[in-house]
């Protein structure tokens, strides 16, 4: 095969696109969440958060404006085909062009700072996004961007479990660490849960099942068991819509998993609030 050429301004189009999308547009799988969770619910407040939330994102999509004042940071997962050779530009260079474009010119907040501990000034782009490449097959490239806020990415851990735990240590861990974030992440929550690899590879995972969308499961039967049954009881907790009470604290939990070392057995939750905004697109 060929290598097809794709130029960066393509990329850093695409790029702008998705993240306006994103901030703009919540996906049709959370939508239907919503309503499901409107149509089940009794209390008459965890009602009416419920109906704000929907009226919010229509809202948002109709008038083309951010659906949350936290437009997140940039994260974006790319499988970049082995057959695709980037022009005019560095493929980093493009993507990270794209994320400021869409910020600047979206009228998006940004939240980066340049420095994690001292300094703390805030770039006035939201760049530098986190990147996460992987080389595939093929002449194309797919990508998968999402703004991330932090008030439901405070409340994520992980945890280095030993095989010594099982099944029922991995599900009181992930369990443990939503009833300990509580209402603080802006529930109702989709709960990414990574499971297996290395110490980063795990929370790598758990970001990444966040984007997943929250009507479909893990391909393995039993991982598709686990995310309803940590469903159901993460909903038992009652924390419910805004953490006032209610049905529905999780919208959904998803589930991706690695092989991983004999002696360990890694597990990351990374929590996401109702405003979980991602979009695709392939070049």
């Amino acid at each position: 095969m060929d290598v097809r050429q794709i130029d960066a301004a393509q990329i850093t189009a695409a790029v702008k696109k998705l993240f306006m999308d994103c901030n703009y547009f919540i996906g049709g799988d959370i939508m239907a969440q919503l309503e499901a969770a409107l149509a089940v619910e009794e209390q008459p407040v965890a009602k009416s958060v419920l109906r704000q939330i929907i009226e919010n994102d229509k809202i948002a999509a109709a008038e083309e404006i951010p659906l949350c004042q936290d437009t997140g940071m940039a994260v974006l997962f790319v499988e970049y085909g082995d057959k695709v050779c980037v022009k005019n530009g560095s493929f980093e260079d493009a993507v990270q062009q794209g994320v400021r474009e869409a910020y600047t010119e979206g009228y998006l907040r940004k939240s980066v700072v340049s420095d994690p501990v001292f300094d703390r000034v805030n770039t006035r782009d939201n760049t530098p996004a986190i990147i996460h490449t992987k080389i595939v097959p093929g002449d194309a490239i797919r990508i998968t961007a999402g703004g991330k806020g932090f008030g439901s990415e405070n409340m994520s851990a992980i945890k280095m479990l030993t095989p010594a735990y099982g099944v029922e240590g991995v599900k009181q861990f992930i369990l443990d660490t939503v009833r300990a974030a509580g209402p603080n992440p802006c529930p109702p929550i989709v709960v990414g849960i990574g499971i297996g690899g290395t110490f980063e590879r795990a929370a790598q995972l758990a970001k990444k099942a966040t984007f997943r969308a929250v009507d479909t499961h893990h391909p393995d039967e039993r991982y598709a068991a686990m995310e309803d049954e940590l469903l159901t009881e993460i909903n038992k907790m009652g924390f419910g819509p805004a953490g006032l009470g209610g049905k529905t604290t999780a919208l959904g939990v998803n589930i991706e998993t690695s092989p991983t070392h004999i002696a360990g057995m890694p597990v990351a939750v990374n929590i996401c609030c109702h405003a979980a905004r991602h979009a695709s697109t392939e070049i």
